[in-house]
């Protein structure tokens, strides 16, 4: 197992893969994958060996998914129950 490799994924990961990076235009497994080939290839840039790459790419693939599938989208209805519920509660909260 490649420590050196995985700590730079994982720093790699939250400084390129924004949260909620546009849900709606493309699917998560074609987002994960695109961004997947875009870290290896930084990679080899920053001169990992194949060996190292490959032996982390079982553990490196479910934490690009998750960074790209996580979402922070604004929940509308959410917002207006909370809003009418204050209303009717007279509390303001």
């Amino acid at each position: 197992m490649s420590m050196r490799f995985h700590r730079w994924a994982k720093t790699w990961i939250e400084d390129n893969i924004p949260l909620g990076a546009n849900p709606d235009l493309q699917s998560y497994a074609s987002r994960a994958k695109q961004m997947m080939e875009k870290m290896y290839a930084e990679a080899a840039a920053a001169k990992f060996s194949n060996f190292e790459t490959e032996e982390e790419r079982e553990r490196i693939a479910p934490l690009i998914i998750a960074a790209v599938s996580d979402s922070t989208d604004f929940d509308v209805d959410a917002y207006t129950l909370k809003f009418l519920l204050a209303q009717e509660n007279e509390d303001g909260d």
